[in-house]
């Protein structure tokens, strides 16, 4: 069966096993690896991509239910020289460390703020409790968040 979906604003054709996980057809099959698997049972986050703008675990999700919707990645956001204000925010506060978690933290960050998520310690934290580092206390990318909140057009 073919699985038609939208990835990135373009539309893709899944050739496959409909019960694949996502993040296996995003990372093989449309070679989008700035997703990354980290426990591979949606504990961790490392995974999130956003579906239809909410942020989902990759890994908890076969792409038979992702059919006609709209994916999105970390490869979404930016590239190298024109990162996204969220991404901007990453590099200036040092959000980033090992980098494993970030391109889940970017992706759950980037829907709370473009869903309009308040920009205040609290929020930011609760928005990302789904996401875990191994590498840091937070903190860094809680300023990185709050940075490009700030930043947001209004």
């Amino acid at each position: 069966k073919m699985i038609k979906l939208t990835v990135n604003g373009r539309k893709m054709t899944f050739r496959g096993a409909p019960f694949t996980r996502l993040i296996d057809a995003l990372r093989t099959d449309f070679a989008l690896t700035g997703t990354k698997e980290g426990c591979g049972e949606g504990e961790c986050g490392a995974c999130t991509v956003l579906v239809d703008g909410e942020p989902v675990n990759s890994c908890l999700i076969p792409v038979c239910q992702a059919e006609g919707r709209r994916i999105e990645t970390v490869e979404s956001l930016g590239a190298a020289k024109k990162l996204s204000t969220l991404q901007a925010g990453f590099l200036a506060c040092g959000g980033a460390q090992c980098g494993f978690c970030t391109p889940g933290m970017l992706m759950t960050a980037h829907a709370h703020v473009k869903s309009g998520g308040k920009c205040d310690d609290r929020s930011v934290r609760t928005a990302l409790s789904g996401n875990l580092c191994r590498c840091t206390g937070y903190q860094d990318i809680v300023k990185s968040v709050i940075k490009a909140a700030k930043g947001r057009k209004k």
